[in-house]
């Protein structure tokens, strides 16, 4: 999706400045936006409020800056919570637009980026995936692809989860035979593989199909992803009627089976999305201050998934308002469908369709649908929107229990907002890394994981108690650099170590050495049992170390969030190694890219027999030159 950027508007950007008290001063707060005032201009464009240390409150935009902002000097007519951000505001940045869409695709951009305290925020960590049918190949790939879309192709989605792509995935390769290997093994190949075998894909790589053969499937695809699907069932239903006639009944039960396959699919996918087409479909719930969006992605009149999102910062604000924000982020990286069913209708639903038009680059319609099967389809999304929001305010006033019971447990003076939990993992020294998983009221937070390369500094790689060492100084040091007043969310109200006094002490060594000694800092040790009794054994910073009852619910989750951690450290753990098993000792050779160390390996047999062959015989490799070989040398022989 194409957005204004906001290096587009840095000539037209100005900033007017007014420093005042460092606390909050609904006084000074007024003055601050009056001084802006009196050289705002009638035109487009975003303005940014901040504290006085800069900090951004709130972004928002407008059709014309000078009427906007001076709502704000209004303060009678303003609700409290924007009485509150008035009495914080210190100074304003404003960026003026060419018309009112670019403003509102630009705040949305900057609210992203700035993820401002007054500001409704989509708190969703996760991308969505699409599936990509690549189209620089004779013979495509198909694929799961998340993230920036460079590779050149067509692209499908969005899915609603890993769950719905790889089910459409299952479902493209059952029926179209269509290969999923990267371009490096299909190169390699001389025979087949065992998905040529389990009947998932045409063997193109050993030439069990032609050119124009594999085309026509990518084709079939393509329509069935399009919507086409009773289109594709007809052709597969003739073709397998005249390969039984023609007596050639291994191709017709082949044909019976990807036609089973399409029936099935028809039966899973289009539930509820007959006669839609292409359209996303949100709905919103409200319920005890807290309200949830329920989208369905629809493609083709397919079914492709739904998920439940719940913005933040929603208190006290009006429901259309909550919904017209949650939209904009939500396209900051999604590309729109041409059609958007809405629950309601928006005040500024022209505005935002037009927005999302001019960066799609394809006219994008909003509705809300009055009767048919759109209707029925709404009201799906409604009642799930309604289900989803209740789900959620049980699970959080239960996770508000469980946080009261931590704080209790635990000698907090509040239950935690932020508790992080750390582990380290290695074989032996090797591939070592530390990791930390981050949660909170709301759960998860996994688009705040971090993950740590062991470098040693502090100790051996096959030290768990240096590593640990290692891990929290670069950890905390980071953080004190970065907010030096610790008023961040990002300073954890309570820290978790996966193990006993060693790794605890080793820990608060480092934080003590920082001068931070009043983060509480708990130690998650196996009991004598090795666990077996699911009776970990907590060790305090005052050297009190004491156990749970194997039943209680505050145990439980305990041990979810140490279970998390190990899950995190061990699924990066093996990625790295992963990475170090497929590494070659070529790979430290600057300037030798992957075909000539291709050419070294393929002609030495090995990276050794490289490192101790004599000039002439790299010379001899075909296709390395005098001069590369003359650099792998010097490389490995004048150090």
């Amino acid at each position: 999706m194409s957005t204004p950027t906001t290096d587009r508007f840095n000539e037209e950007k100005s900033t007017y400045t007014l420093r005042g008290s460092e606390t909050p001063d609904l006084e000074a707060g007024v003055a601050a936006i009056r001084n802006v005032l009196q050289t705002l201009p009638q035109r487009s464009g975003v303005y940014r409020m901040q504290d006085a240390r800069g900090d951004v409150l709130y972004i928002g935009k407008a059709r014309s800056l000078k009427q906007r902002v001076a709502n704000y000097t209004q303060i009678n007519g303003l609700p409290k919570r924007l009485q509150r951000m008035v009495s914080q505001t210190r100074s304003m940045t404003i960026v003026t637009t060419n018309n009112e869409a670019e403003a509102l695709l630009l705040e949305a951009q900057l609210i992203k980026r700035y993820r401002p305290a007054y500001n409704v925020l989509l708190r969703d960590d996760k991308s969505f995936p699409f599936i990509l049918l690549r189209a620089d190949s004779d013979f495509p790939r198909v694929q799961k692809h998340r993230g920036a879309r460079r590779a050149v192709g067509n692209y499908y989605g969005p899915f609603a989860s890993a769950g719905s792509v790889n089910n459409t995935l299952n479902a493209l390769q059952k029926l179209f035979l269509l290969r999923s290997c990267t371009d490096g093994f299909f190169k390699t190949r001389d025979r087949p593989c065992l998905l040529y075998q389990i009947k998932r894909c045409s063997a193109p790589c050993v030439g069990r199909i032609d050119k124009a053969g594999y085309a026509e499937l990518v084709g079939d695809a393509k329509d069935f992803l399009a919507g086409k699907s009773t289109q594709v069932q007809a052709k597969l239903g003739a073709q397998m009627q005249a390969a039984a006639e023609n007596m050639d009944f291994e191709l017709a039960a082949l044909l019976r089976d990807r036609l089973k396959a399409l029936t099935f699919v028809q039966g899973t996918q289009a539930i509820n999305a007959e006669g839609v087409g292409d359209a996303d479909v949100f709905a919103l719930a409200s319920k005890e201050g807290v309200m949830g969006v329920q989208a369905f992605f629809i493609r083709g009149g397919q079914n492709w998934g739904h998920r439940s999102f719940f913005p933040s910062h929603t208190a006290d604000v009006p429901e259309d308002e909550v919904l017209t924000s949650f939209l904009t982020q939500f396209y900051e990286e999604v590309p729109p469908a041409r059609t958007i069913l809405l629950d309601r209708d928006l005040p500024e639903g022209e505005l935002l369709a037009h927005a999302l038009g001019e960066a799609a680059g394809y006219k994008v319609a909003l509705s809300m649908p009055q009767r048919g099967d759109r209707r029925r389809l709404m009201d799906q999304a409604k009642r799930n929107a309604i289900e989803a929001l209740e789900r959620r305010l049980a699970e959080s006033t239960t996770q508000a229990k469980l946080l009261r019971e931590v704080a209790e447990l635990f000698d907090l003076p509040e239950p935690p907002d932020r508790i992080e939990v750390y582990d380290n993992s290695h074989i032996q020294g090797t591939n070592a890394l530390g990791a930390m998983v981050v949660a909170g009221p709301e759960g998860f937070r996994k688009g705040q994981y971090r993950k740590f390369n062991i470098k040693g500094n502090e100790a051996a790689t096959d030290d768990d108690f240096g590593m640990m060492r290692e891990v929290f100084r670069r950890r905390f040091a980071r953080q004190l650099e970065e907010n030096p007043d610790r008023d961040a969310d990002t300073w954890p109200d309570l820290v978790l170590i996966d193990g006993g006094k060693g790794q605890l002490n080793a820990a608060r060594a480092v934080m003590e050495d920082l001068g931070i000694e009043d983060v509480p800092m708990v130690g998650v040790a196996k009991g004598p049992h090795h666990g077996r009794d699911g009776r970990e054994v907590f060790h305090m910073l005052d050297g009190r170390e004491f156990q749970l009852p194997v039943n209680a619910p505050v145990l439980f989750y305990l041990q979810r969030l140490r279970d998390e951690v190990h899950r995190f450290a061990i699924g990066a753990h093996r990625e790295k190694r992963a990475k170090a098993i497929g590494a070659s000792p070529l790979d430290e050779v600057p300037g030798i890219g992957p075909a000539r160390k291709k050419a070294l390996l393929m002609h030495f047999g090995t990276g050794r027999a490289v490192r101790n062959a004599s000039l002439d015989d790299l010379k001899k490799a075909p296709g390395v030159s005098a001069g590369v070989a003359q650099q792998v040398y010097d490389f490995y022989h004048a150090r």
